[in-house]
């Protein structure tokens, strides 16, 4: 493959990621504003669009390898992102004064470091055939395993507010 085709997968495989959490977005709006059929249409077209990354991400260099090596990655990249990525965003926020973004962002990173613990885990228990119930907050991200307290931790969010991940 040649490098103008990774570059060119890599950014479809963006624009598509992009497109289906957008369209996942509007069918959340559209059901809150009283159309259920236009919110179906969104959802549709977000799961096509994740069809579109999925393949795009598949057909990437090195992206999606062994399971072993898949954890390794998720966990660096959950690392650099809380290290690396949210540090600089959140201090543009503060520097900004804009105290919305300085949540959204010092929740995400807060959540980053938990993600990073839960791959660690999983390396581990996936030796052992350990296997555990993951409920996300649909607030902040934040992921509990096998039970939920009262309130998230990160943002405070009830335990209604977790989906649990099947």
């Amino acid at each position: 493959m040649t490098d103008k085709t990774e570059k060119n997968l890599s950014y479809a495989f963006a624009a598509e990621s992009k497109a289906a959490i957008r369209n996942d977005a509007f069918a959340k709006r559209a059901e809150k504003d009283g159309y259920p059929q236009i919110a179906r249409l969104f959802r549709a077209i977000s799961d096509a669009e994740s069809v579109h990354a999925r393949r795009f991400l598949f057909l990437m260099r090195g992206k999606v390898g062994p399971t072993e090596e898949n954890l390794g990655a998720a966990f660096q990249n959950e690392i650099k992102a809380n290290v690396d990525e949210y540090p600089k965003l959140i201090k543009d926020a503060m520097d900004e004064n804009n105290k919305t973004a300085l949540q959204a962002f010092s929740h995400a990173r807060d959540v980053e470091s938990r993600h990073a613990e839960l791959y660690k885990k999983a390396m581990n228990d996936m030796l052992a055939e350990r296997h555990s119930k993951y409920y996300v907050c649909q607030v902040c991200g934040y992921i509990f395993e096998d039970s939920l307290p009262e309130n998230c931790p990160v943002c405070g969010a009830p335990k209604s507010k977790f989906n649990l991940v099947e």
